[in-house]
Formats: structure tokens, C-alpha cells, sequence
């Protein structure tokens, strides 16, 4: 049997719920994009919503039409953080205990900022599905009310809002892209702009690494992944849910996926360009547009989604764009051990314009011959062009040169 999908009344409804709850997010236009592209478009930043991400309006949602005797037994969540962030802001706002259930390796920032909002934060398990089970199973036993992160008629009413949002800023738009992880946001989306523009095309990315709908659509129901592998954590979910999954099966035009390497190129841009802070999984919509492989007709709209990223993640993830854009080089140059050798190296270096960021000496590996010293470099480019010249420049001159591992 299939579930009954909400209706833009039950997002009009949400709307007239969150009126001075949560905040009415800008809509930025993207000179990169709108160039590559050759039309207008624009970015829809919920990174910039309370507590993070758009998860509040679902959040909120669901919480608010608990009653007094419901909201009398606390709530319980899970969540890998901005979901966890949403709950914890939202049960404090109604005056319910709120406890969440967060994956062991969930960022540091976004446990610290859930704690923040109010809520007991207990870590269990390696997965936001593995999380899941321990909410519900903590549900049952004290009888909180579980509030799930996407599968809910009220939760994804909420989201639902940031389509009407889209369509009052940008009334020309013809695609919107956004992230999809469990699927609520997206659902939402789908109702309130295929009931109101049932023109526009509405597209769903995920990463590459935890894609659960295209195999679940090309089976006709829902499927859950063996494993999850990818740095986008707020989608990193194992199955869709049943009501989301009946929603993006009748309402979404296309769901594509991106790479890791696509998603921290995008962060780069986004930072460098659009001087927006965005986690990996908020990014996935503008990295499907700058890999290409979705069409897209414009005017366009990408969905920030969020923006809670652990600052050591950034450092990861703006070093890893950065080399994947070719723009970072780590590399070791085997040459002979004799004074001045290192400063010739620099030198050439220098000459090419590069700039060297960290170098190191490796005398005592067993793999050098007798005489030999091994140098290890951090670099950074102008792009993968200057980057090839650099290492050809140093192979002419002599240099045995080993690019690292990525």
C-alpha cells in the first residue's frame, strides 16, 4: 500500500506554524554558475537558518503539534547534527526534554552545538542509521516521542516551506536542484512547487558514496545500501524512507550523484566565490552543476542546505579541492645527499612560480640508495596546468619525482 503524500495546504499550514520561528533565507546570485551556465542562477542559503540548516523547519513542525501530554515525555532524535541541532532548538522553543542520539564520529561542532541548544546528546553506533534504532529503542522504552529526521507527514510539510520561499524570490525559476539524503527535504520541495509551477524540474544529488535512490527507484521500492562512504555525513543515510521514497517516486524529475572529489571542489568555490561557509552535504546540488552531469534549464536555484562543518574537516576538505583542482601538489623528489642540493631544488622551484607550503628530509628510508636523500614538498599551483610544467621542469632537470597518494 502507498503512502498518502501531503498536500501544499499541510505546507501552508507549516508556513502560518513557523511565522517568526525561523528565518526567511536569502537568495544569492552565483556569477561562476550563472557564467558557466549562461543564465541566471541563484543560490538558496539555508546555511544561514537557525542552527545551521533547514532541518529546524521540519523539526519545529513535528514538535509543535505534539500534545501537552505528548510533549510532557520528551522527545528523541537521531541524527549525524543538523537534524540534531533542529530538534534540540525546537523542543526547547515548546518546552520539551529533547534527547539525541548522534553516530560516534559525529562532528565535534555539531555535538557541542546540540548539547548548546538543550538536548542530552548520547553517541552510539557508526552510522545516523545504526543511531536510529537506538532512538527508537529508547522511544519505546521511556516513552519520549521519536521525531524522525525525514520520514514524517509534519516533518516534511516543514521543509516543504523552502519551495514556497523559492517560488515568491525567484518567480521566473525553471530547475531547482538540492541534496538528498533520507529524502524530506526534497519531498517537501517537490509538493509545493510541482502543485504550484508543475513546470519547474526538480532535480535530487547525492553523493556517490551513499546513493540509495537510484537503485531504489530502478527497483520500484526502497533499498537499503550495504555501507556508506563519503565526507557529505548530513546524507550519508542507508535507505529511504517509505513516505519520502513514495514522494520522489511521483514528484522528482532526476536524482544524479557527485563524487567526493566534485563535492570538496565545490566547497572551495563556494568559500573562494561565493564567500559561503557550506558543509559538504549542503554543496552536492551546486557540485552536480559543476561537474555536468545533470541539465539544467535556467533560471536555476541550488539549495545550501547547511552549513555545520567542523572547522578540521574544512582544513581537510579546502586541501583536498584544492589538489583536486590541481592546485596543491604533495610530491617527493629523490636526489643526491650533498650540501646545496635542497637549495637548488627550492630554487627551480621558485622559477616556476610555485610556492611551497612544507618540505621535509628522508635520509633513513631503506628504499634510498647510498647517497640519497628523499624530499618531501607541499606545493601549491596556479591549476593543474602549472602543475604538470612544474613536474616536467623537475624531471628535465634531473629529479626523480613521485607524486604522493591522494
Amino acid at each position: 500500500m502507498n503512502p498518502e503524500l501531503i498536500t501544499i495546504d499541510d505546507i501552508y499550514r507549516a508556513r502560518d506554524l513557523l511565522q517568526g520561528i525561523i528565518r526567511f533565507t536569502p537568495l544569492e546570485p552565483s556569477r561562476p554558475l550563472t557564467a558557466m551556465l549562461g543564465g541566471p542562477v541563484w543560490l538558496k542559503c539555508e546555511n544561514l537558518q537557525r542552527a545551521g540548516s533547514y532541518k529546524v523547519r521540519g523539526a519545529y513542525t513535528r514538535i509543535a503539534r505534539l500534545t501537552a501530554d505528548e510533549r510532557a515525555r520528551g522527545v528523541v532524535a537521531a541524527s549525524a547534527g543538523n537534524h540534531a541541532q533542529g530538534v534540540a532548538l525546537a523542543a526547547a522553543a515548546n518546552g520539551a526534554r529533547s534527547t539525541v542520539f548522534m553516530p560516534v564520529g559525529a562532528p565535534l561542532p555539531k555535538v557541542a552545538a546540540t548539547k548548546g541548544y538543550g538536548a542530552a546528546v548520547e553517541l552510539v553506533g557508526a552510522t545516523v542509521d545504526e543511531a536510529l534504532v537506538a532512538a527508537q529503542e529508547f522511544a519505546e522504552r521511556t516513552g519520549a516521542v521519536f521525531i524522525h529526521p525525514f520520514d514524517h507527514a509534519d516533518v516534511i510539510a516543514g521543509q516543504g516551506t523552502v519551495g514556497l520561499e523559492i517560488l515568491e524570490q525567484c518567480p521566473e525559476v525553471r530547475t531547482i536542484i538540492t541534496g538528498v539524503g533520507g529524502g524530506g527535504l526534497i519531498s517537501g520541495l517537490a509538493v509545493a512547487v510541482k502543485t504550484l509551477r508543475p513546470d519547474v524540474r526538480i532535480i535530487g544529488v547525492q553523493a556517490t558514496g551513499a546513493a540509495a535512490f537510484p537503485p531504489s527507484l530502478e527497483a520500484g521500492r526502497p533499498v537499503k545500501l550495504p555501507g556508506l562512504s563519503t565526507i557529505a555525513d548530513g546524507i550519508a543515510v542507508l535507505r529511504p524512507g517509505d513516505l519520502t521514497y513514495a514522494h520522489v517516486s511521483k514528484l522528482v524529475d532526476e536524482v544524479v550523484t557527485v563524487s567526493d572529489e566534485e563535492i570538496s571542489r565545490t566547497l572551495l568555490m563556494l568559500l573562494e566565490r561565493g564567500k559561503l561557509v557550506v558543509e559538504p552535504a549542503g554543496s552536492v546540488g551546486v557540485a552536480a552543476l559543476l561537474a555536468g552531469v545533470v541539465r539544467v534549464e535556467t533560471p536555476a536555484v541550488a539549495i545550501l542546505s547547511g552549513g555545520n562543518i567542523d572547522p578540521l574537516l574544512m582544513l581537510r576538505v579546502i586541501e583536498h579541492g584544492l589538489a583536486s583542482a590541481g592546485r596543491f601538489l604533495r610530491f617527493t623528489v629523490r636526489c643526491a645527499d650533498r650540501p646545496g642540493q635542497l637549495a637548488s631544488l627550492l630554487a627551480l622551484i621558485a622559477e616556476q612560480r610555485a610556492n611551497v607550503v612544507d618540505v621535509a628530509h628522508q635520509r633513513h628510508d631503506p628504499h634510498l640508495r647510498l647517497g640519497e636523500v628523499a624530499v618531501d614538498l607541499s606545493v601549491e599551483t596556479r591549476g593543474s596546468e602549472h602543475s604538470d610544467r612544474l613536474l616536467s621542469r623537475l624531471r628535465e632537470a634531473g629529479y626523480t619525482v613521485a607524486l604522493a597518494a591522494a
